[in-house]
């Protein structure tokens, strides 16, 4: 009982304390952070206690509990959570970086006249993520997912001294609303099937395949926008007018994460037919961010389409059959790009600009910053043995044993990967040279609240790759599985736990060989990478500006005409025509009391004359 209301404090605890910020004067400073950093702290301990039960506990178990909230003519929505192992380490991720973001918030936001609702609206997207990751039942889990958007919409918006922010806020808002009336659909489609939207009811339907074809591509649409997945991602970069902590914690544990996460989460609803558009579009996603990282001179944006390409990997290894895997790159990647976001950030605060362009030779007054941003940069990378290298060796390996099953997804997904592994190293060598090397203006280490939450964001970035070793078996709901690599239900896998050869040396190699060739052009002074069509990333956004936006926005103004001359134009034209009317009869009933009197008295006279007239005549 102790562990189930630990589980309900995940989503509880950040609500209650953003609900209570949001009460604050906006100008406040101590008691929103120490509701922030009180809430983040306390969650990630919870979640941290969970992990380590659950790691205790057999394969497949999973701490669950339900309560009723709302009946709907045969359907029940219910208060349902359920956590396993799985789900406490994502949860643990979650709110490790929403700590380390509180904190770091208090630091890098010094000046900040609106921190009070900044730090509620942080809280609230935590417990929106947390709900996203406890929830059994679909409409709950909704409800995380739709709460997210709006926190997002609202942080990405925060800093109103930036023309562009209002803008990127409501373009991340639009784009994923967009993916989101899928989604809506598609739990609509497995509850009406299932009868039920419990997710163990759903999972455990007999739905036809026409039904989960279905179910799953509209779920997929959802995935495609809040997982920044082509053509749905053009949101993500511009997202990085918000706040550098925002940036951190919506690429690194909530908002881009949790479509990654439902995947896995509802894994048996995507047959293969949906499973192979998802590969198609992961491989895409991958390659093309990559691409774009490459041209890019705001270190921000860099990161940005960094995470666009990483997020290919995830649902690219969802796509070849190896949930453990994306869940795995899921983990490190949250940890790694936490890190590079909240050290890019103290490079801005101390250079005062984003452009790598300005910035250069900060690794000796930023030695720190230096040190955990390399860690992260090699982690990203995939250099071992950091992190990155474990997990996205883990998509990799699966890719290729779906490839060698005779799956030409595989083989897609194999390719690409490789492929994007060369220009990750490319694009990672060439904004740590630009930031790091060469001369530029000098800088200095962020103080503690800054510093801190990076030196411990750079421990799992080096180290959480081990836990591919640690024989741990880890349940990937609804199905069971070890972490990372092992066959499903089998015994202690020792070496096969190791990162499969063919794989390993190729993506290493890829890596270090894109590396060198920035590093090459760097020392001759070139930059052949930030050509337009890299840096506007093959002009999607101006296609998807003609192709959607100009035809709904000129179609917004036919409407507005349309309600103005034809809709207003009948209300205002029937009114003019019963004023016309009133005017008449006024003018009718105009005269004055003189006339209404001779008026009168001609009348009765007219009628007395009448009366005596047909008196004579009846004499």
């Amino acid at each position: 009982m102790t562990a189930l209301w630990l589980a309900a404090a995940l989503p509880a605890v950040p609500a209650l304390a953003g609900l209570a910020g949001l009460l604050l004067p906006e100008r406040s400073r101590r008691v929103p952070a120490g509701l922030g950093i009180g809430a983040s702290g306390l969650v990630f301990l919870a979640a941290l206690a969970l992990a380590v039960r659950e790691l205790r506990e057999p394969a497949g178990s999973a701490l669950s509990g339900a309560a009723p909230l709302a009946r709907f003519g045969s359907f029940t929505v219910s208060a349902a959570i359920s956590v396993g192992a799985v789900a406490a380490l994502v949860a643990v991720a979650v709110g490790a970086v929403a700590f380390a973001v509180q904190v770091y918030s208090t630091g890098y936001l010094a000046h900040d006249e609106r921190y009070a609702p900044y730090a509620a609206q942080v809280s609230l997207f935590t417990a929106a993520m947390m709900l996203v990751v406890v929830s059994d039942d679909l409409i709950v889990l909704l409800v995380g997912w739709e709460v997210m958007g709006l926190c997002s919409y609202l942080l990405i918006g925060h800093d109103r001294s930036l023309p562009e922010a209002p803008g990127a806020a409501v373009k991340a808002f639009l784009v994923t609303r967009a993916g989101d009336v899928g989604f809506l659909l598609g739990i609509a489609v497995l509850g009406t099937a299932a009868g039920s939207f419990r997710i163990p009811a759903v999972l455990s339907a007999h739905l036809g395949a026409g039904t989960l074809t279905l179910a799953g591509l509209l779920l997929l649409a959802g995935v495609a926008g809040k997982s920044a997945q082509f053509p749905l991602h053009t949101w993500l970069p511009d997202a990085m007018a918000g706040p550098t902590p925002i940036s951190a914690l919506i690429h690194a544990a909530t908002m881009v994460a949790a479509g990654v996460y439902v995947v896995a989460r509802l894994y048996p609803v995507f047959t293969p037919a949906t499973l192979t558009v998802l590969g198609v579009m992961a491989s895409i996603t991958m390659l093309l961010g990559a691409l774009a990282a490459l041209a890019q001179d705001d270190i921000k944006r860099v990161l940005a389409w960094s995470t666009v390409s990483q997020l290919g990997y995830m649902t690219g290894g969802l796509a070849v059959h190896g949930p453990d895997a994306s869940l795995f790159h899921l983990l490190s990647h949250a940890a790694f790009k936490a890190l590079l976001f909240l050290a890019a950030g103290a490079v801005i605060h101390a250079v005062g600009t984003n452009l790598m362009s300005g910035m250069g030779g900060l690794r000796r007054s930023m030695p720190v910053t230096f040190a955990v941003m390399t860690i992260g940069l090699g982690a990203l990378a995939g250099i071992p043995p950091l992190a990155g290298f474990w997990s996205k060796d883990s998509i990799l390996t699966a890719a290729e044993e779906w490839a060698t099953a005779g799956h030409w997804t595989g083989w897609l997904v194999l390719v690409t990967g490789l492929l994007t592994v060369a220009v990750t190293g490319a694009y990672v060598v060439r904004l740590w040279l630009g930031t790091f090397f060469g001369s530029g203006p000098a800088g200095h280490d962020p103080p503690p609240s800054m510093r801190w939450p990076l030196v411990g964001l750079a421990v799992p970035s080096a180290l959480l790759g081990f836990a591919a070793l640690a024989g741990h078996r880890l349940p990937i709901l609804p199905t069971e599985g070890w972490f990372a690599y092992a066959p499903l239900n089998g015994p202690l896998p020792g070496p096969d736990l190791a990162p499969g050869l063919v794989t390993a040396v190729l993506g290493v190699a890829l890596s270090l060989g894109g590396g060198a060739v920035t590093w090459a052009l760097w020392r001759r002074g070139e930059d052949p990478f930030a050509v337009p069509i890299l840096r506007n990333a093959f002009y999607l956004d101006e296609v998807q500006d003609r192709l959607v936006t100009r035809p709904v926005l000129a179609m917004a103004r036919l409407a507005r005409r349309a309600d103005a001359e034809l809709v207003d134009g009948a209300v205002e034209g029937g009114a003019a025509g019963v004023a016309g009317i009133g005017a008449l009869l006024g003018r009718a009933h105009g005269p004055g009391l003189g006339r209404y009197a001779t008026a009168v008295l001609g009348g009765g006279a007219l009628l007395a004359a009448v009366v005596v007239a047909s008196g004579v005549l009846h004499r």
